[in-house]
């Protein structure tokens, strides 16, 4: 069923605030969160990239976990882009007629959940699973990319919150199972061309 979600009715009056505020706030400060905003994806990657680096040296079994995490991400946007489409809650920017730090995205780029949020709570919370050390620094990087979204002006804090909703259970119902089947899927694997990928030999 297709809904008609009004999001300023949820919590229109703090998303105001937030982008109140971030409009009286330093240059620097809003030029550092838009940066981020835009271009912190980044470093999730190059997180997963270190979590498998570490991975490969010690298993081939752990080797396999750190290579779900970029396919666990995947999956969380694509969770988060049918709901998207199910729920067609338009951009606040639109609901609510303020002019946020950000460029208003276009009529159609629907604002519930968040895929930023989605994306970057399911990279942390998976790479805890690989390295406790890397999915923390992600954890905090996570948090930081919910945030900025609603800064700028993208989206109302339920968006944010929903998205990493659907990040976290998305990771918590792949990687458990992945986790159980890892050395069978790395037996596998050792013998295919992809052998490479699992571990120092």
């Amino acid at each position: 069923m297709i809904l008609a979600l009004d999001g300023s009715s949820i919590d229109g009056p703090a998303y105001t605030d937030v982008v109140g505020l971030a409009r009286h706030a330093p240059a620097w400060l809003k030029d550092t969160v838009s940066v981020w905003s835009t271009y912190g994806l980044a470093l999730f990657a190059v997180l997963m990239v270190l979590g498998w680096w570490r991975a490969r040296r010690a298993s081939a079994t752990a080797s396999v976990t750190a290579l779900t995490v970029p396919f666990v991400a995947v999956v969380a946007h694509g969770v988060d882009a049918v709901r998207k489409l199910l729920v067609r809650e338009d951009r606040p920017c639109r609901s609510l007629r303020v002019a946020p730090l950000d460029a208003c995205p276009a009529s159609g780029d629907w604002s519930f959940p968040s895929n930023h949020a989605a994306i970057t709570a399911a990279a942390a919370v998976a790479l805890l699973f690989v390295s406790r050390r890397l999915g923390w620094i992600a954890v905090v990087a996570a948090g930081a990319m919910a945030a900025s979204r609603v800064w700028i002006g993208a989206h109302y804090p339920h968006d944010v919150a929903a998205g990493v909703v659907v990040g976290v259970l998305t990771v918590l119902l792949v990687m458990p199972a992945v986790r159980r089947h890892a050395g069978a899927l790395a037996e596998r694997l050792t013998v295919t061309r992809l052998h490479g990928l699992l571990a120092v030999s």
